[in-house]
């Protein structure tokens, strides 16, 4: 299994909502989780490994265990979204908002993100994915328990404002980023060297919140395992227990090379 690392928070969120009182038809439906799933398709995804993100996420959700996490929850349901990124140019919400509370709802909507075209667009904005991601919460008919955005990318930030920036406004709102750095030595599309110490980067740089952690790939061919174990973590609401460290911010603002 992927390399697991946990940050804890300074605070935690509240208790489970109330659902025993009857809802008006106009109340936000509870559930145990609002995620969004947030996919780099920037210029340094190649088609292929466009391809093997893609099959990696609806092949997780169609595991039986993801579909048992959801229904063990307290409420027994999730709300999620899956959105794909590049520069701060791009994000496009491919499957919009959906209630997922049992076999048949994961697996319309895996195969609602397994239909869809993958397009691809240039530089690498995770400040402008977090932002986007952190906008989708406010009137989306869902009231979770915790609200989580999921980064994944094979790459550093190198358009928009600082990610730094981006990361601490999310937190401030309550919201949670947890990351899937894609480890590999592949040199970029147009000849560019591979980011060096992404993990380090993302655990640095771009999650934060209550329990925020980053379960690293090592290459797009154990994405699959990577984010059907970062799935689990989150519909359960656990984390990953080994190499423990205090969340703080800001950090020290990084500007990487601009590359696409």
């Amino acid at each position: 299994m992927a390399r697991l690392r946990r940050l804890a928070a300074r605070t935690l969120l509240g208790g489970v909502l109330a659902v025993s009182a009857p809802l008006p038809a106009s109340a936000e439906i509870p559930v145990d989780l609002e995620l969004v799933l947030a996919v780099d398709i920037s210029g340094s995804v190649d088609p292929e490994e466009a391809r093997l993100q893609r099959e990696g996420y609806v092949g997780a959700l169609l595991d039986a265990k993801v579909i048992g996490a959801i229904g063990s929850g307290p409420l027994g349901r999730i709300a999620a979204t899956y959105v794909e990124w590049a520069g701060d140019h791009y994000q496009r919400s491919v499957v919009g908002w959906t209630l997922l509370e049992d076999a048949d709802s994961v697996r319309a909507f895996a195969s609602a993100i397994a239909e869809s075209p993958i397009d691809t667009a240039q530089w690498t904005s995770i400040s402008a994915a977090i932002d986007y991601s952190a906008g989708l919460f406010a009137g989306n008919g869902y009231e979770g328990t915790r609200r989580v955005i999921d980064v994944s990318g094979d790459g550093e930030n190198n358009r928009g404002r600082p990610v730094e920036m981006a990361r601490d406004a999310a937190v401030a709102e309550g919201i949670t980023i947890n990351g899937l750095p894609i480890l590999n030595d592949r040199p970029n599309p147009w000849g560019g060297l591979p980011p060096v110490n992404l993990d380090r980067y993302y655990e640095e740089r771009v999650i934060g919140g209550p329990g925020a952690f980053i379960v690293p790939a090592t290459g797009f061919d154990a994405f699959a395992e990577a984010i059907l174990s970062k799935l689990l973590l989150e519909i359960a609401g656990a984390a990953p227990v080994s190499e423990v460290a205090e969340w703080e911010s800001p950090h020290p603002i990084h500007h990487p090379t601009e590359n696409p």
